[in-house]
């Protein structure tokens, strides 16, 4: 017998959250159409109904990625002293080795993956890129001020070029991360980092 009515309904937010954790391990190229229906458990119409196509889909889970990322920032910085939250946040990419052989397991960052893949070619990527980017960076600033004003971090700089070089850094580690690194080596690097922001 036919079906009639209409389709199931589904959790939009739900059916993101899980494309987002399939684009992060795979990587735009490598995820197939096929794979997000298989793994969300939706007919084809439904998906691109509610994202569009793979494209718009990579990118609001980009965003999404994005949103999430910038939430746990602030609340890290908020916490307490500064430069440990922000040893944290530069050692996270330099601990990835520790999962990243998992399959299905997220892999580095998202907006710098999505850099190495899309952005040269795709100039929505790259606006979102370039928000989150500049929005690390504000964040970060932010707390490196107030950071400064409590005699944590040295003046030695101004808080913007200091929370740029953090930027770097993590987008650095991030991206030198997928193709292995010393851990040892790499966590000597954040130390001596976060050493120099001392005051």
């Amino acid at each position: 017998m036919a079906r009639t009515g209409r389709p199931r309904a589904f959790d939009k937010d739900q059916a993101l959250e899980r494309a987002l954790l399939l684009f992060w391990s795979r990587g735009y190229g490598a995820t197939s159409i096929q794979d997000l229906v298989e793994v969300l458990a939706l007919e084809r119409g439904s998906l691109y109904g509610a994202f569009g196509d793979k494209r718009q889909f990579y990118l609001a889970a980009v965003q999404l990625y994005w949103d999430t990322y910038e939430r746990e920032l602030i609340a890290a910085l908020e916490a307490g002293p500064v430069l440990p939250a922000l040893r944290e946040v530069l050692a996270n990419p330099a601990r990835a080795h520790e999962y990243a052989s998992d399959a299905g397991v997220p892999q580095g960052c998202m907006i710098g993956n999505t850099t190495a893949e899309l952005v040269p070619q795709d100039a929505e990527a790259r606006e979102i890129v370039a928000r989150s980017h500049a929005r690390f960076t504000r964040i970060v600033a932010d707390a490196l001020r107030r950071a400064q004003a409590a005699g944590e971090v040295t003046p030695a700089a101004t808080p913007e070029a200091q929370a740029q070089l953090l930027l770097f850094t993590v987008q650095g580690l991030s991206l030198v991360s997928r193709a292995g690194l010393d851990t040892a080596a790499a966590l000597a690097a954040v130390d001596a980092l976060i050493d120099a922001l001392r005051a």
